[in-house]
């Protein structure tokens, strides 16, 4: 065998080592989950606390056995000096928290593997090569199937049975994918008698110009993308639609509980345990490349009566059945 042939597979095998194996020496592999929200979210420690519980119960330990770091980098520059540092001094692993956090990994060339949950699109945002193979060092976990937004149109004129426009809500600069759920709206729409508008505001500030605009015309309604803008956003979004009188729908459960009128989309606590899975798998061997991008296996609807009330809506009873939660 060439020297150079030798020395090649022996730096392949040596990447390929398992983490845990190496951690023999002495150090508990790293794990650095760049989480794309504000440590005092209400959301964050339910998030952080699923992903530990699915790594207890496949037996690794944070201070034990593994060493996991949050950072919270809800601030876009925030979000790029993390990217860039963990270039300079890369961990085990990378937990990348959305469609931002994995694009700005993915500037820094980074070699080590990256798990991603609530990314959407990752094919056609360049992060893997396919859903079945992924290949390089990249999978992860994706948060909708773009069908989705079909059933939201629907919910939304269900439980508004007057609604004749709907403004799909999102920022261009952190939801590039917004045209995937935006196409299959448009084709429903006809069926529904809807005429869905875009909305792509890049600051509450044009967001809430664009909404009062939106509102002077009655019968409409919102559709709130995925989108991390809209997650950090939320309570001005769900404010201004409470303001406008505006029935609305969001992706994830914690709009609807903060006060807006429904929302429909994957359960976030199950991702996140999910995560751990492909963690244990990563760590003992598995390169990211082999394990296959995941969808959504629970799905959530949940309904707000109180602000069904406020906006003068009659929830039908179908609906009221379908829901996962009611909020009295």
């Amino acid at each position: 065998m060439k020297r150079r042939t030798f020395i090649s597979l022996l730096g392949g095998a040596a990447a390929a080592w398992p983490l845990a194996a190496r951690a023999q020496g002495g150090r508990e592999p790293r794990i650095v989950a760049l989480m794309s929200m504000a440590a005092d979210d209400p959301e964050a420690q339910p998030r952080v606390a699923a992903f530990e519980s699915g790594l207890r119960e496949l037996g690794w330990l944070d201070g034990h056995n593994l060493r996991v770091e949050y950072r919270w980098v809800s601030e876009g520059d925030l979000l790029r000096r993390n990217a860039a540092e963990l270039a300079q001094m890369p961990p085990d692993l990378i937990l990348a928290t959305s469609t931002p956090v994995m694009a700005a990994l993915r500037e820094q060339g980074l070699g080590v593997p990256i798990m991603f949950v609530q990314v959407t699109d990752p094919v056609g945002n360049g992060f893997v090569a396919s859903l079945a193979r992924p290949g390089g060092n990249i999978t992860g976990f994706t948060n909708f199937e773009f069908s989705i937004g079909t059933k939201w149109l629907e919910a939304l004129k269900q439980i508004a049975p007057r609604l004749t426009r709907v403004a799909l809500i999102y920022n261009p600069e952190t939801a590039p994918y917004a045209d995937l759920f935006q196409r299959p709206v448009e084709a429903a729409a006809p069926a529904f008698a809807v005429m869905p508008i875009t909305v792509a505001a890049r600051s509450v500030a044009e967001l809430e110009s664009a909404v009062d605009a939106f509102a002077r015309t009655p019968t409409g309604g919102l559709l709130v993308l995925p989108d991390v803008t809209n997650l950090i956003h939320r309570d001005q979004i769900i404010a201004l639609a409470a303001r406008h009188r505006l029935p609305a729908i969001y992706p994830y459960r914690y709009y609807a509980a903060s006060g807006g009128l429904l929302s429909y989309g994957s359960e976030q606590a199950d991702v996140f345990r999910r995560a751990a899975s492909y963690v244990d798998r990563i760590l003992k061997g598995t390169s990211p490349g082999e394990l296959p991008v995941q969808a959504p296996t629970k799905y959530e609807l949940v309904i707000n009566l109180k602000t069904a009330k406020a906006l003068d809506l009659e929830v039908p009873p179908m609906l009221i059945a379908r829901a996962d939660e009611v909020i009295e």
